[in-house]
Parts: C-alpha cells; structure tokens; sequence
C-alpha cells in the first residue's frame, strides 16, 4: 500500500527537526513538512482546515471541542511549552509594582482566549489573588492594527472585553500609558525602543518561574497537534503513527543538546544550561504522553473553564485520540 500523503504544518522546532528533513518518517505516512510562523498556521487552521495535521495552541483545540462535531483530534504531542511570567508587561506610568496591583488595572491582550494568556490569568488568580475577571482586556494587533480573534469565543458577562481601534496598536498603548500592562506571546517592540515607559512586571522571570515550578511541579503547555478528523475517522492508525515520530524526533533533539564534540546551537555553555535544566526540570522536562502530563493538563482545563472558554470541564483523555492513550505490553 502507498503511504498516505499528508500535510503537517509546524513551526522550525529542533524537537520536529527530523520531521522536516525526513531523517524521521512516520511509519504509513509522506509527511510535507509545511514551516510556518505558529500564527499562520494557528489562524489557517482554526479558519480554514486547511492542513491535515497542525501545531495548534492548546486553548484554541479546546474552544474547538465545544462545538457537538468537532473539526480537530489531538495526540500528546506538545511542541511548544513556556513559563509565561516573562510575558507580562507594565507601563512605568501604571503606579503597578507587584501582581496584585493588575487588579482592576487595564490590559492589553492580542486575543483574549490564546494559551499563554489563560496560564497567565490562572497563575496570577491562584498565587496572586488577582481574579480573572477584574481587569479590563484590550484586545487587538501588539504590533500591526486589526488583528482578529481567530476563532469566535462566548464569555460570561463578568469578563469584560474589548476591542482597541481600527488604527491602534498594543505595544504602543502600553507606552502611551493608555493600557496599564500587557500580556504577550513576544516582546513589545517598545520594550527596547521606549524602555524608559515598559518593563517587565516580573524583573527577574527566570527567578519568579522557577521558584513557580519548585512549588507545583508545572512547565505550562503551550500547543499541542492536531489532526482534521475526517481524516482521523478514515484513518485511526495515523494518530500513533504520529505520535511515535514526534516522540522520536524529540529523542534525537535531546541526544543533540547534550553533544560535546561540536555545539549544535550558537549558545557557548549549551551542555551546562542542559545539565541546569535537568537539576532543576528532571531528567525529561519535556515529556510526551497523557500521563507524565496530567497533572499539567488538569490545571490548565480547570483555568481554562473558570475563565469561560470552555463551558463544561474537560477531563485530559478528552483530548486525544484513544488510541494514543495505551500501548501494547510484551
């Protein structure tokens, strides 16, 4: 049987590096390996299904399984994962010199319902006391005007939502003083050109998150992949056939990172910042699977429906494809 030609959009990672080159194939499956910025791909996908299997933000897939026929199945695959207190950012005209002052504050958001913004409102909730709902959200382009929400999400009323001008952009609002702080996925341009007017709320993140994971063992989960599940329906066996080439993939980048003989990336201590990882993270800090991932998972679902994105609480085997959820014993 020829294997079946399938599309994976996915951003330049060195855990899907394989994937792209070929130097993995998935057993059954032509992958075209489609490189992409993980906002197109995100935007394309949720609007338009237009690829067979796509890197998604978590939070997005979630909004999806909303909906009584879902457009998308996952695997516990989870290529992106981030601290996210190094993505909160205050105007020095705020008076905001702690957490707890974002209560009540106003902050810009690029879209209320992506990922890192639902750590962000859960973590600053459950360790701050600063309640998801007592900000005001600006939502819009950080950089470039009229950027959408990519998928259309229903709030409760307590939530309070809007939409900055046809012609404004957050990071410069954030400058201006016209927004208190702002929550972002990358580093507002004025950070570095007005550093006098935006800074980090968070001085030393590395510190704020790892002390974060000291106390609850969580590394948050950014993206997860996705299949359309049409296709999923046609063929059931993709999912773990996906699932054991991510995993392998992500094998060989970890073997990679601890390479002495020749430095696969430009950091001159990588071995060392690796061995710090490990100290502090554990031996995989990156793990696939549902469960060395539950616990992550479970916190993320419980923000996600105290946030309004979900209207029911989501159970973490809700998410992925059965299969991928049990192997077979020897």
């Amino acid at each position: 049987m020829a294997p079946l030609r399938l599309t994976l959009a996915c951003w330049n990672y060195d855990r899907t590096g394989p994937l792209a080159t070929g130097t993995i194939k998935p057993a059954g499956i032509e992958l075209v390996y489609l490189e992409q910025p993980v906002e197109e791909t995100f935007f394309r996908m949720a609007r338009h299904r237009e690829f067979d299997i796509a890197e998604m933000s978590l939070s997005t897939y979630c909004v999806t399984l909303m909906k009584d026929d879902p457009d998308f199945i996952a695997i516990p695959v989870f290529p992106s994962r981030m601290f996210r207190h190094s993505g909160i950012y205050v105007s020095t005209k705020s008076g905001i010199d702690k957490p707890q002052d974002l209560a009540g504050k106003r902050i810009g958001c690029p879209e209320f319902q992506l990922t890192a913004f639902v750590w962000i409102r859960g973590v600053l909730a459950e360790e701050h006391g600063v309640p998801s709902s007592s900000p005001s959200y600006w939502t819009g382009g950080e950089e470039e005007p009229g950027r959408p929400e990519k998928i259309s999400i229903t709030l409760p009323d307590r939530f309070r939502v809007r939409r900055i001008g046809p012609t404004q952009i957050l990071s410069q609002m954030l400058a201006d003083g016209d927004l208190d702080a702002l929550y972002a996925t990358r580093m507002p341009s004025t950070l570095h050109t007005r550093p006098g007017d935006v800074r980090r709320l968070f001085e030393d993140s590395r510190a704020a998150e790892q002390d974060y994971f000291r106390r609850t063992q969580i590394f948050p989960i950014m993206h997860t992949v996705v299949i359309r599940r049409d296709l999923y329906r046609q063929h059931p066996w993709i999912a773990v056939s996906l699932l054991k080439a991510f995993s392998e993939a992500k094998a060989v980048a970890m073997r990679d990172l601890y390479e002495l003989a020749a430095l696969t990336t430009m950091l001159p201590w990588q071995v060392v910042h690796v061995e710090e990882t490990r100290r502090a993270l554990g031996e995989d800090w990156w793990p696939y699977g549902l469960a060395p991932n539950r616990h992550v998972l479970e916190k993320f679902l419980t923000y996600h429906h105290e946030q309004g994105l979900s209207h029911r609480l989501l159970t973490p085997e809700e998410l992925f494809a059965p299969e991928t959820l049990e192997s077979f014993k020897i």
